[in-house]
């Protein structure tokens, strides 16, 4: 019975991807580029360094909202998730009918279960931490303001959640139209994604945390996650069976990345959280800090210089054709993008400065 529920389920999910696909084609690179833009990596290259700078609180909690959030989503997609790329081509569904010819993309062959979705989750966190974060600025400034200013923190309210509801909705349809993720999937994410960044709202720690919480935290989440990997296994639980899949549908080979793979991105995070733990606890940034973090346009050459050299680092991809080289180099690359616009970029920028001031004087 639970079964065909879940067969009827996912049958109207490719159903909807058929639809999409075939009736908002000309849409495709509309997608294409939302489900790119929602991609964890863009939090950690763009989004932190720009808010960490402006407001440090908002920047830490957002890498601990998209870590933790990110670290879940792996953990429960451990054991369960198709995909319709190639649920489709392998479901009794479709034994008395001709099964929906569904389009694939370069972004479409994730490799890992799809339940619920990365991308939906991390999005709904990343914009709800943002979205929660500006109101809470507005609010502290206009407590004691005019009839006038409240109203306009109403409509300022008004239009940031009407944003925040339409990324979510392009994000779930380009995940659904690229075929990476059914309906429900989308959904569960968006709502596991906003669970956690409202725990964040309630969570002070983090923004004192010492690095020994830090390193703790990072040894706690991987250990727990490897050991559960390895209980299973074990058990006779076959945790690649979406490797598998996804090598065997997957229309072009070269689509199928390690980097989507839930060790990858379990490594990736860590790398990240720990890269913090870093940056917020080096001596560089205690000699920046000491210095009063600079003025504002210190922190604007903190955010250009953060925005540029992140860029040029993104571009470096760790080599895949070893898998162990490829994960030590992939969790380096992490730790070194929060490390580096935390502390050795803002301290950098701010020598620079006060060379220049005192060449002036």
């Amino acid at each position: 019975m639970l079964n065909n529920a879940m067969d009827a389920l996912q049958g109207m999910g490719v159903s909807s991807t058929h639809y999409l696909q075939t009736n908002y084609k000309e849409a495709q690179s509309l997608f294409l580029w939302v489900s790119w833009a929602a991609d964890q990596r863009n939090t950690f290259f763009v989004f932190f360094p720009l808010w960490f700078h402006l407001r440090p609180s908002v920047g830490i909690k957002l890498i601990w909202v998209a870590v933790i959030g990110d670290w879940l989503n792996m953990v429960f997609k451990i054991l369960f998730g198709e995909r319709p790329y190639w649920w489709v081509h392998e479901a009794a569904y479709y034994q008395n009918n001709v099964a929906p010819h569904i389009e694939q993309y370069p972004m479409t062959c994730e490799t890992g279960p799809g339940s619920p979705s990365g991308h939906a989750m991390g999005a709904a966190g990343v914009y709800y931490t943002l979205v929660t974060a500006i109101l809470a600025v507005v609010a502290s400034k206009g407590k004691h303001g005019s009839r006038r200013s409240n109203d306009r923190g109403w409509y300022l309210k008004a239009i940031l959640w009407t944003v925040f509801w339409a990324v979510q909705v392009c994000v779930c349809l380009s995940r659904v139209f690229i075929a990476a993720h059914f309906p429900h999937q989308v959904i569960a994410g968006v709502i596991s994604g906003m669970l956690v960044a409202e725990a964040f709202d309630r969570i002070e720690w983090i923004y004192s945390a010492s690095m020994k919480k830090y390193l703790y935290t990072t040894v706690f989440l991987t250990s727990f996650a490897v050991g559960f990997y390895l209980l299973l296994k074990a058990l006779g639980v076959d945790l690649l069976w979406t490797l598998e899949k996804a090598q065997k549908w997957c229309v072009r080979a070269e689509w199928v990345h390690l980097d989507s793979t839930p060790f990858a991105s379990l490594l990736r995070n860590m790398g990240t959280l720990f890269g913090l733990g870093l940056g917020l606890h080096s001596p560089l940034y205690a000699e920046v800090k000491r210095k009063g973090g600079g003025g504002p346009a210190a922190k604007a050459g903190y955010v250009v210089a953060s925005l540029l050299l992140l860029h040029l680092f993104d571009s470096f991809k760790p080599p895949t054709h070893t898998a162990a080289l490829y994960y030590l180099l992939s969790f380096c690359k992490s730790a070194t993008v929060p490390l580096a616009a935390v502390s050795i970029i803002p301290y950098c920028v701010n020598s620079a400065l006060s060379l220049q001031n005192k060449k002036g004087l």
